[in-house]
């Protein structure tokens, strides 16, 4: 008997036949004689159905009324579920965010979880003996406001909950069945994982693939969460996350990602003294702009160039500061290039083996890819090529480490 956090997403949730579908994977833990919380995502498009509304009543609606009204999609889903569980005749209770014991900060929208006070949870398990359905994405803050916790919210509430509640397992429930050592849809030959790290999930999750947030990621590797990401839609094992994971097979690397959401800026003609790079940097840095891949190039007649990569949302912010203080970062003009995309791959074997980035350097070079930037890590290499290169790039490389 043991006690295990259940998350689904909103395909899961989608309709009535896949919360009933959900209700059996819940009442199936619960028959095996384990306490079970479930932790839920608000159905399909719900979210998004949400925004629009609030687009049609205010475009710039404050971002406390847009978390009271976007907590509702969840407090629907988990409502409907529980009436599901109920009919199989088991006890149920749902909760929302703020009943659970949520305590986040004010950061509307995006908020983070500071505490969560699970006496309500444990009464309702130890007490009544019910299955626990809890609203995702949501707590409440020091003034009683309803906040949500932004992208990735739900997996971030059932990863926080298994650690609050010291729970021996917690499953991510999604439309997949596990981690892939690509994106299946995508690449041919593609194959789930039997088991990942923290710090290659994590940098996978950094680097574009989508199965988990990395923000859950990092709260599992702290506080030691046992995770494992499997199907809602076929019963059979998903691929666990955990602190030390066996090489599938010996490879070096665990999987290739992509990432779109990224651009290219450079700065041509940069005067060549010291500082300079600070200068700029920190200036990003202090407007919560994430800066990624670095280049700086040889001087030249007194002047370098510095090219670095941002977020394509943050490009026309990250512009706009810079040309405000040109005076002092002294510089011809910035080069922008948004057709760019990033392709990493990640592996915690590739500490222990020489060759992994020319290894992959070379599946590129056979395509006739041509790489702009390269950045490195202990489990990490990264390269910046054209967008229309990316889907042939990651098949050629996944080919090279996986398909011998």
């Amino acid at each position: 008997m043991g006690l295990i956090v259940q998350k689904f997403g909103g395909t899961s949730v989608a309709n009535a036949e896949r919360l009933r579908n959900v209700a059996e994977i819940i009442a199936e833990t619960y028959r095996q004689g384990n306490q079970v919380v479930a932790v839920l995502s608000a159905q399909g498009d719900t979210t998004d159905d949400l925004i629009e509304k609030a687009q049609e009543i205010n475009p710039k609606a404050s971002r406390l009324e847009m978390d009271m009204l976007l907590s509702t999609g969840e407090q629907i889903s988990c409502s409907l579920c529980a009436m599901a569980v109920e009919a199989l005749g088991l006890p149920v209770v749902s909760l929302t965010g703020w009943q659970a014991g949520v305590q986040t900060n004010s950061s509307y929208s995006s908020a983070r979880i500071k505490k969560i006070d699970v006496e309500r949870i444990q009464s309702e398990i130890d007490r009544n003996h019910s299955i626990v359905i809890v609203t995702g994405f949501q707590g409440i803050n020091k003034y009683g406001d309803i906040t949500t916790l932004g992208r990735g919210g739900s997996d971030t509430s059932a990863v926080a909950l298994a650690a609050a509640l010291k729970a021996d397992l917690c499953q991510i429930y999604t439309d997949v069945d596990g981690i892939y050592t690509a994106d299946p849809r995508h690449v041919k030959g593609a194959r789930k994982l039997e088991e990942i790290t923290f710090d290659e999930m994590l940098e996978l999750a950094s680097l574009g693939a989508q199965v988990l947030h990395n923000r859950s990621v990092e709260l599992a590797k702290k506080y030691q969460v046992n995770l494992e990401v499997l199907s809602s839609f076929e019963r059979k094992p998903g691929t666990k996350v955990k602190e030390v994971a066996k090489n599938m097979e010996k490879t070096q690397i665990s999987g290739v990602a992509t990432d779109k959401n990224v651009a290219r800026l450079a700065l041509v003609g940069v005067e060549d003294r010291p500082g300079i790079a600070y200068k700029v940097f920190s200036l990003l840095g202090q407007k919560n702009i994430n800066v990624d891949i670095i280049v700086q190039s040889i001087g030249r007649q007194g002047t370098q160039d510095i090219s670095f990569t941002v977020r394509r949302s943050d490009v026309d912010h990250a512009v706009a500061l810079l040309q405000e203080h040109k005076e002092s970062l002294p510089f011809d003009h910035i080069d922008v290039d948004q057709s760019v995309v990033k392709v990493s791959i990640v592996g915690a074997g590739m500490v222990d083996n020489a060759g992994v980035a020319a290894k992959m350097f070379g599946a590129l070079y056979d395509a006739d890819i041509n790489i702009h930037m390269i950045s490195t890590s202990e489990i990490k290499v990264s390269v910046l090529l054209d967008e229309s290169d990316a889907k042939l790039a990651v098949q050629a490389i996944h080919d090279k480490f996986f398909g011998e």
